[in-house]
């Protein structure tokens, strides 16, 4: 083992582990990677630099816009809204895995599932079937349908990016869709039946996105005129007749610390936990109201006084923090701040936890989901950013107009101009973003909310690794006491090896990560072996893009995790067997389509 070898072995060895740890964001391990890389010389200024120019980061990028475009226009819910019209949870599930097939492989899959994830709660309840069986589905299937295209995810981008970057001659656009067919079939039958029946039930009130939602946590502030003035919360009787639970009372800036033995007084804030039906009851019957903040604390100016038609246009809406939104760790103020005037959060809700802090001082986490109280123009705002995802149904239907038809169509051409081989994926999704910010199907205004910023950072940043990891050596080192162990048995043998290995990093680090690191070892692995490193790319481009085992190993999974109500377990029990059939399917497929 050289010291090149060794340092390069180091870095990645202590990545892994804080992508494991999360003791840092996963763009923030990435930076100090490509630091580390640099400043020992592993890599020259130039190739650090070389991933914010590179193919697969400016094709991302301009994907995050055409996928902004897409769901602005209306034009993915169009589609999905024919899942509205199943009459069976099995016709309703095949629909919804035949939409997938139509759009992930084109749409980033992260843009279609929080698309439909309300519409797949809505339609599912509507013929009497728990979105719990479906909504574990619509991530699975996202991610077996993105990987048909070349574009279909960022990790089919990276390790062709890579591949080629180490004299590989790349893949073309639609390379993948034999496999992915295959593996697309063989997981849907398993969802449609041994899956179908290892996903819990859960009924309505179960389900915290859906409409009668888990127990949110809110302030109502006591008025001049409320019924429960000079009264305790014990005489109110707020716990045993609405349900509702008086986590703290603060009068001013004080913290009452016995707050059933206080009386009420005229501007008393009490934060009350309980479902929102019986919050609102709560609330009408005792003449209590929301406790808003004051229009200046929100980022706005004075705003004037709303008049009676204006506020019957108020409804409210669920959104849920995203995975990856930059508003993670910071307070619900940083969200307020984004809203549009008038507009007020009124309530959140935490998965395992009960907040008893104002919810000013609330940090956000991935999944907390809140009730945002806001005029019904506004909504389609909300949708244009990449930190929340709007999950109620009781939100303003999206425009649809020629704009979502020229969106599609944009989509459409983008593909086929890069299929065909007129220009290249990163020119014709850069032209094809820049139609739909000319034509406003992306505002421009909202432009850069639309491109996730830290997923990009973490390619750019990412990719000189695997130049590091190919040029010092460490990757024929790690072949040689790792896979290499197999290599007396074949090929097929290495070929399972290595999927199983790419297959575990994919669940424990970044599907990013994952790529960037195996793609050199998978090159590595052909040579010894005396193989067309082909298939072995197309092993780890399987694995690292599919992610079934846990609720954290992919974005999708986070986003139906939160909105489902799911155990870490179920994901364990459904995606469990699907790894290995991919794992199956892998091996005994790959190399009937890409020989040895």
């Amino acid at each position: 083992m050289t010291v090149q070898i060794a340092l390069v072995l180091t870095i990645a060895a202590v990545a892994t582990y804080l992508f494991i740890s999360e003791k840092l964001r996963m763009d923030i391990v990435a930076l100090l990677v490509l630091l580390a890389l640099a400043l020992t010389g592993l890599v020259t200024p130039g190739e650090a630099l070389s991933g914010f120019s590179n193919e697969a980061t400016i094709t991302v990028a301009a994907m995050f816009i055409l996928a902004a475009g897409i769901e602005n226009t209306g034009a993915l819910s169009a589609i999905a809204r024919l899942l509205g019209k199943s009459r069976s949870p099995t016709v309703f599930l095949l629909v919804l895995f035949g939409l997938l097939g139509l759009i992930a492989p084109f749409v980033s899959n992260t843009a279609v599932v929080a698309v439909f994830i309300p519409i797949v709660i809505s339609a599912s309840m509507h013929i009497g079937m728990s979105p719990t069986k479906a909504l574990i589905p619509l991530s699975y299937v996202s991610q077996m349908t993105g990987v048909w295209t070349l574009i279909g995810t960022s990790t089919n981008l990276i390790v062709n990016s890579v591949a080629k970057d180490l004299g590989h001659r790349g893949f073309t656009m639609f390379e993948f869709l034999p496999l992915g067919l295959i593996c697309w079939l063989a997981g849907c039958l398993y969802l449609l039946t041994l899956g179908r029946w290892l996903l819990p039930s859960q009924g309505q009130s179960d389900l915290p996105a859906a409409q009668e939602s888990g127990h949110y946590v809110t302030e109502l502030t006591v008025a001049e005129d409320s019924a429960c003035l000079d009264q305790t919360l014990e005489q109110a009787d707020i716990g045993s007749k609405y349900k509702a639970y008086v986590l703290q009372l603060w009068r001013g800036s004080e913290r009452m610390w016995a707050p059933k033995a206080q009386q009420l007084q005229q501007g008393d804030v009490l934060l009350v936990r309980g479902r929102w039906s019986q919050l609102e009851k709560l609330k009408e019957d005792l003449g209590l109201q929301y406790h808003r903040r004051p229009a200046a604390q929100r980022g706005g100016g004075q705003d004037k006084p709303q008049d009676e038609t204006e506020r019957e246009k108020e409804l409210m809406v669920e959104v849920m923090v995203a995975p990856n939104s930059p508003l993670l760790g910071r307070s619900i103020q940083a969200l307020d701040r984004r809203l549009p005037r008038h507009q007020a959060i009124l309530g959140i809700q935490r998965r395992g936890q009960i907040i008893r802090d104002h919810l000013d001082g609330v940090r956000l986490a991935v999944g907390d989901i809140l009730l945002v109280l806001m005029r019904e123009s506004d909504v389609g705002r909300l949708r244009s950013t990449n930190a929340i995802i709007v999950l109620s149904e009781r939100t303003a239907p999206l425009p649809r107009d020629w704009r979502a038809t020229f969106a599609l169509a944009v989509m459409a051409l983008v593909v086929v101009s890069a299929a065909l081989g007129w220009t290249s994926i990163a020119i014709s999704a850069l032209a094809g973003a820049v139609a739909l910010v000319l034509t406003r199907c992306v505002d421009v205004d909202n432009l850069y909310d639309a491109i996730d910023g830290r997923i990009l950072l973490l390619m750019a940043c990412l990719l000189p690794l695997g130049t590091a990891v190919s040029s010092s050596g460490a990757a024929q080192f790690i072949v040689d006491n790792t896979v290499g162990l197999a290599s007396s048995w074949g090929p097929h043998v290495v070929l399972a090896v290595l999927y199983l290995m790419a297959l575990v990093l994919g669940e424990l680090m970044s599907n990013a990560a994952a790529a960037v690191l195996l793609t050199p070892i998978a090159i590595s692995t052909a040579r010894l072996v005396d193989a067309d490193p082909t298939p072995f790319l197309i092993a780890v481009t399987f694995s690292a893009s599919t992610s079934f085992l846990t609720p954290v190993g992919y974005q999708t999974n986070t986003m139906v995790y939160s909105a489902g109500g799911y155990r870490f377990s179920d994901f364990v029990k459904v995606g469990g067997p699907l790894n290995l059939i991919f794992w199956v399917a892998g091996v005994v497929f790959i190399p009937v389509f890409w020989p040895f």
